[in-house]
């Protein structure tokens, strides 16, 4: 290549450098460091993504995403009222066996005077006893709620005469599942009702 040819290339470049990067400016090159910072600076949110996807896939997997609360109730039971009071108790099994909490709202029926009190029973400091009302149960997910003399139940006014095994319908209301209908059996105080 001659000397003249030389510095007619060279003047052909320095020309396009002057076109493409104007006064003082580099043009950008992508260096080892550059693309090191841009590959992180990428991999931090695809990762959390990753982590993100993997933790939803397990929750529903597991038949909990989105799973409404279902309620079985079983072994109702209301005592026979005694002598001349129509007050009594009902109690009943609640399981919720799925993936959400739920609550017992309140219990009503056909077949009582009056509205139906969830109370829990309580021992005072002597050898005595009283009910407290409340406003609600919970009936957690995965676990039964098991009503007894000696804990959660519902106070009932009887509106007929009752007899031992009738059977009286009663419907518990719950926050997310709504109403569900049942029928208890009519026992003595103190006979086996599990």
């Amino acid at each position: 290549m001659t000397a003249q040819t030389a510095q007619t290339t060279q003047a052909g470049q320095n020309k396009q450098t002057e076109q493409a990067a104007p006064t003082g400016q580099h043009s950008w090159r992508p260096t080892r460091r550059r693309l090191t910072d841009g590959l992180l600076a990428a991999l931090a949110p695809v990762a959390a993504c990753c982590v993100a996807l993997g933790a939803l896939t397990t929750w529903t997997s597991t038949g909990n995403a989105g799973s409404p609360a279902r309620i079985a109730v079983t072994s109702g039971r209301v005592f026979l009222p005694y002598g001349d009071t129509r007050d009594t108790a009902a109690f009943f099994r609640i399981t919720n066996s799925w993936g959400a909490n739920d609550r017992l709202l309140k219990v009503t029926s056909p077949a009582i005077t009056g509205e139906a009190v969830l109370s829990r029973h309580r021992m005072t400091g002597g050898a005595s006893a009283y009910g407290q009302t409340v406003e609600s149960a919970a009936v957690p997910a995965g676990d039964t709620l098991d009503m007894s003399p000696t804990g959660l139940d519902v106070t009932v006014r009887a509106k007929d005469r009752w007899r031992e095994f009738d059977l009286v319908p009663f419907t518990l209301h719950f926050e997310r599942s709504g109403p569900i209908k049942t029928s208890v059996v009519v026992i003595r105080p103190g006979a086996e009702w599990r």
